[in-house]
């Protein structure tokens, strides 16, 4: 019996390994939900793109993560003001509109306008941004419809962002 004792433990022990659920965790490659600065950017001009700023990741986001991009419009009492993009300004000398698109690896910003925005250099250098990475998980009861109707205050409150520690890209 006592050589069968340890036996019959490594068999029920066995069992119970192959009969548990197990969870597999994925671990985010990017940091977040987090807040990033981009401060003092200059747009550059291409022919295909047209007025644009460009921004790698250091670690790719994953495919069901969303961006959300905001641009510095002044301040209130020392306190930065923030308006989302897509925006459309209106503007004496035409709308300037500004845009951007994402993958999980980059980012880009565009500005564009019914007339030549050269003209304008203030909305086209030293701007800045607060880029918003909102992981899936958190936006599980959210779509990007959503997420664009929200101010910068409340997507850090839904998502429970801590906008404390700011990163730059």
């Amino acid at each position: 019996m006592k050589k069968l004792f340890p036996l019959l433990m490594v068999a029920i022990f066995g069992f119970m390994m192959i009969s548990c659920e197990r969870t597999e965790y994925v671990e985010n490659p990017a940091d977040y939900p987090a807040v990033y600065d981009l401060k003092n950017v200059n747009f550059s001009y291409n022919a295909t793109d047209g007025w644009n700023y460009y921004q790698a990741f250091s670690r790719s986001m994953l495919d069901q993560d969303y961006l959300v991009i905001f641009r510095q419009v002044g301040s209130s009492d020392g306190t930065p003001v923030w308006q989302q993009i897509p925006r459309t300004l209106y503007l004496t000398q035409g709308e300037l509109d500004y845009d951007f698109d994402f993958t999980k690896n980059d980012f880009m910003i565009y500005a564009g306008g019914t007339y030549d925005i050269n003209t304008t250099p203030q909305y086209i250098t030293n701007q800045t941004f607060r880029v918003v990475l909102v992981p899936a998980v958190y936006g599980k009861n959210a779509n990007s419809e959503d997420l664009t109707k929200m101010s910068y205050e409340e997507i850090i409150q839904k998502f429970n962002i801590d906008d404390s520690k700011v990163g730059t890209f």
